[in-house]
């Protein structure tokens, strides 16, 4: 059962040693997925489920004490999915997951066991209700923290480049956010979402089935979009 849910964006920037010189024109952002975190821990749930945006080998479960890293972008940190289990598999996770897991350090996450899911972008929006159903349909109280970016062709200077469609889809994915309106966001366009570079649109689906009936309500948190990405925080309870 679904009690609370958080939503944040994924960019790896969100790392101050990431962003390294750009690091304070992200600290509201920060503080707000901070925000929204503590939300997911008020509501003592008896599992935490971490989904993000992956491709194609990062697809799948990641358990408990998996382990990522940003050095792919330049920087020799790594970070652990919750506990060391001593079990973690070899596989690393991918950066949205390993986002997730430098903001549960951050907040220093400790008030349930954690394990992740990386959904491929191009998932079908029934495929992503049901796998979100599958999640809030074991008994245990569960928690959602929900990775992804809007889209990114907010600006000329954006990585998908300016299109004149991406504002509005981003006040409506606001919108549904801040409202909890699972209805909407079950509806959103993948393929719109594919072309404006929205990779948030799987796991914000994922959400869509998992609090289906969960009667939650919504908070937007944050809503701006630099560099010309869309970045989204939200929280559920």
């Amino acid at each position: 059962m679904l009690v609370a849910a958080a939503v944040c964006p994924c960019p790896p920037l969100l790392v101050p040693e990431v962003a390294a010189g750009a690091a304070s024109e992200l600290e509201a952002l920060r503080a707000a997925c901070v925000d929204a975190l503590g939300v997911l821990a008020a509501a003592r749930p008896d599992r935490l489920v971490v989904v993000g945006p992956a491709g194609q080998p990062g697809r799948g479960p990641y358990p408990e004490g998996a382990r990522g890293s940003f050095r792919g972008f330049g920087v020799d940190l790594g970070v652990r999915l919750g506990r060391d289990t001593g079990s973690a598999s070899g596989r690393e996770l991918p950066p949205s997951l390993a986002v997730a897991a430098w903001l549960l350090e951050r907040t220093g996450w400790s008030d349930a066991p954690v394990e992740g899911l990386g959904v491929g972008e191009p998932l079908a929006p029934e495929r992503c209700s049901a796998a979100g159903r599958d999640i809030a349909g074991r008994p245990e109280r569960t928690a959602l923290l929900v990775m992804g970016d809007a889209s990114a062709c907010r600006s000329l200077k954006a990585p998908g480049y300016l299109d004149e469609r991406s504002e509005p889809f981003d006040a409506e994915v606001a919108r549904a956010l801040g409202a909890a309106d699972v209805a909407a966001l079950r509806a959103l366009d993948a393929g719109l979402a594919q072309e404006l570079k929205a990779s948030g649109r799987a796991p914000w689906q994922v959400l869509a089935g998992a609090a289906e009936g969960a009667g939650l309500s919504g908070a937007l948190l944050y809503e701006d979009a630099p560099y010309g990405v869309g970045y989204l925080v939200a929280a559920w309870s």
